[in-house]
């Protein structure tokens, strides 16, 4: 059969995202910039379209104007119309009761007309704010083949994250046999490695008929928290084929997933991407990134030493993006993003700089996020004095620096 005809996709946006804050403070989580010259929800919606999957409801909620902005600028080219084929972003609109979105199922309840419009056979309901590549046509397949209920897509975790994730114990039939949400102590390890435990990715295969009664018997509940790992999962598998399907990314074995729900994560995950080899492949022409093309000219690195020999444009191990000039400045493992501009003698070490960010003549950035349009005045330090950043910045736990917008200077 043809995917594209028999499944709805609901992406689930509309967190706060608080433990991103301040990159979080004028947008929305799927709307932070990743890796230079993309948005977190890329990620997602490469995956859907890549997978022909074109039947697309964006569910938002919260500071959404930026994440709206982004996909009608970036994706609706992708989409035709007269094929049946769409993407909606759907704000949070009260359409049931007088209450914004309370869990994610409770999100996923307060949009069910277009579940009951559409009456799809499947409905596969994802994450916007996760960076993977994956091919739903595959866990789709291998939904149909189990004759599965619902069928949960995981991924092996160091044991240390179990508090962070929806924790599975899977019979070798592959269903699943019990669920702990964020457990706090003693969570499900795995059978033959007691150092890693499988982790809900919060990529879901309903079939829609189930879906939507579950919805509706959920949302009867006042003690529920309308939640799919809190509330859905645990009591569809009491009575429910229940299965999980272990991720298979497109790179083969040892696949990535990264959930970058805080400021670490956020930092570690696009560091990832200035290794030699990374395993998020943004490189790869059959499984492409897409995202909003601006026509930014060439990135270049200007000066190539003056009378004292310091005063060399020059960049290593990083990701620079169009429009980028770095005129006599230095850039190591970093990620340069669109329309940057790093000018002489300033020192750029383990940073990720934002679109527009302009740094001035002898500044020292090391392990920090400046986040879009930022000016540094020349001379500024970023990260060489903790007590010093921590009267002007934001500081992750990890010890990264994160210089908002807006930033006053004296």
């Amino acid at each position: 059969m043809s995917l594209s005809n028999h499944v709805d996709v609901i992406i689930l946006a509309g967190g706060k995202g608080e433990r991103l804050y301040p990159l979080t403070k004028d947008r929305a989580k799927p709307a932070v910039p990743f890796a230079g010259m993309y948005r977190i929800i890329d990620f997602t919606l490469s995956n859907c379209v890549n997978s022909g999957l074109k039947r697309i409801y964006v569910l938002s909620q919260y500071k959404s104007l930026s994440l709206n902005r982004h996909i009608q600028n970036g994706w609706l080219s992708f989409f035709s119309t007269p094929m049946g084929e769409f993407i909606y972003t759907i704000p949070a609109q009260q359409r049931v009761g007088d209450a914004w979105y309370e869990g994610t199922a409770d999100a996923v309840f307060q949009n069910i007309y277009t579940l009951q419009q559409d009456m799809k056979q499947y409905t596969l309901i994802l994450s916007g704010d996760h960076i993977y590549q994956m091919d739903y046509r595959e866990m789709i397949k291998f939904h149909e083949e189990k004759g599965a209920d619902l069928t949960v897509g995981v991924v092996p975790m160091p044991v240390e994250t179990a508090d962070q994730f929806g924790i599975i114990k899977a019979r070798r039939s592959l269903e699943i046999e019990q669920f702990q949400e964020k457990p706090k102590k003693n969570p499900f390890t795995m059978p033959r490695d007691p150092s890693r435990v499988l982790v809900s990715m919060g990529i879901y295969v309903f079939n829609t008929k189930v879906l939507m009664k579950q919805l509706v018997e959920d949302a009867k509940l006042k003690a529920s928290a309308h939640d799919f790992g809190k509330d859905i999962i645990p009591r569809m598998i009491k009575d429910s084929r229940v299965f999980v399907y272990p991720f298979q990314g497109i790179q083969g074995d040892n696949p990535y997933w990264r959930d970058i729900g805080t400021l670490d994560a956020y930092f570690e995950a696009n560091m990832d991407l200035v290794a030699v080899s990374p395993k998020c492949n943004l490189y790869d022409p059959n499984w492409p990134i897409h995202t909003v093309y601006s026509p930014y000219p060439p990135s270049k690195m200007v000066f190539a030493g003056g009378s004292d020999g310091k005063r060399i444009g020059m960049v290593l191990d990083s990701i620079v993006c169009g429009g980028a000039i770095v005129s006599g400045g230095r850039v190591e493992r970093s990620i340069i993003s669109p329309n940057v501009r790093v000018n002489s003698y300033s020192e750029i070490t383990n940073s990720i700089l934002m679109e527009g960010v302009v740094v001035g003549r002898n500044c020292k950035v090391r392990n920090a996020i400046v986040d879009k349009w930022v000016n540094l005045p020349a001379g500024t330090t970023v990260g060489h004095d903790a007590e010093e950043d921590r009267q002007r910045f934001d500081i992750s736990p990890g010890g990264i620096v994160v210089v908002a917008r807006n930033t006053p200077f004296d």
